[in-house]
């Protein structure tokens, strides 16, 4: 399915990973209806930083993703969603799972219901590696068992299969992409690049950070978003779990060490409790099988990590985007 002049629902427009996919979907000439949080302070996330003749581009609703009612009203004339809307904090999940549950199970259910009354053309739903835990065996494809490592974690696979069953169930043309690890600007500074970057670039000597020795599967979010589009325009994925990773994995210190080379930091790492998860939950490795989306799609990851720490290191450096991060406090 093309997506050029289809309307398009966008959960989580407002957020980051959600941002950059509005701005792909326009770049390959759809119509954007982005979908954002309702608050009391009429801000659309980052989407309040786009320039203005790109936002009049796009018509913004903003709600709850746990209100059925407008969700669907939401769906109304759109051919297809991409549902990104979830709590993804994984401290925060042990303090409130609760809402994980209404936001990342009942949200998606709301959106499944919807798109099912309503016979969009194609939905795709936002998985996570998470689903994985730590790694039984690598690379991880599509295949590898899931675990609920976290409440957040155990969340996203209810939603998963959830999607699964309007899939078997009602045959809803429902596609599950599941990215890796993935950073670039507006991430928010609950991960560890903005949270490495942010620190330094405030002037702090000292890098309070968590536990350095697991690995991850790193992806720059232009090619995140890029990947998103390519499935949706492949009819095979309907009904499919797709992983979005590049197969390279790196350790949390190693990746450190890299930033700090970069900005020429001369900083001590301390190790602080309160951001080590606790150590069943915590998922040591992860090294993503992208074998599936290679040969379904005409995707492949374009920008190396280097890069794409770079890219990053040059927003942050903005200082109208490094103001809007509270550098030394812990974001859960």
């Amino acid at each position: 399915m093309e997506i050029k002049n289809k309307k398009i629902l966008i959960t989580g427009a407002d957020g980051f990973i959600g941002s950059h996919l509005v701005e792909e979907v326009l770049e390959q000439g759809g119509k954007v209806k982005a979908f954002v949080y309702y608050n009391s302070f009429n801000s659309f996330g980052w989407l309040d930083t786009f320039p203005s003749d790109v936002l009049q581009k796009i018509e913004v609703v903003s709600g709850d993703i746990r209100d059925k009612g407008f969700v669907q009203e939401s769906m109304q004339g759109c051919d297809m969603v991409f549902h990104l809307a979830a709590l993804i904090g994984i401290p925060y999940s042990y303090h409130a799972p609760d809402s994980y549950v209404d936001t990342n199970i009942k949200g998606t259910l709301n959106v499944l219901s919807a798109a099912q009354k309503l016979s969009l053309e194609r939905v795709l739903v936002t998985s996570t590696s998470e689903v994985y835990g730590t790694a039984q065996y690598i690379p991880i494809d599509e295949k590898h068992p899931y675990q609920g490592q976290s409440p957040y974690s155990a969340t996203k696979i209810g939603a998963d299969r959830l999607a699964e069953s309007f899939f078997t169930s009602f045959d809803l043309p429902v596609t599950i992409v599941r990215p890796f690890n993935t950073f670039g600007p507006r991430q928010s500074a609950r991960a560890i690049i903005p949270s490495i970057i942010t620190q330094i670039l405030s002037g702090s000597k000292e890098l309070h950070l968590g536990n350095l020795t697991p690995t991850r599967d790193l992806n720059y979010v232009k090619d995140v978003v890029k990947a998103f589009v390519e499935i949706s325009k492949c009819n095979d994925a309907i009904g499919e779990e797709i992983n979005i990773c590049n197969g390279k994995e790196i350790s949390m210190r190693e990746l450190v060490d890299v930033i700090v080379e970069s900005l020429e930091a001369d900083v001590i790492i301390s190790i602080e409790d309160e951001r080590l998860r606790p150590s069943k939950s915590e998922v040591d490795r992860l090294l993503g099988d992208n074998s599936k989306i290679l040969l379904m799609t005409n995707w492949k990851p374009q920008i190396s990590l280097s890069e794409g720490l770079m890219n990053t290191i040059k927003w942050l450096k903005q200082p109208e985007n490094l103001s809007k991060y509270k550098a030394l406090n812990y974001n859960i």
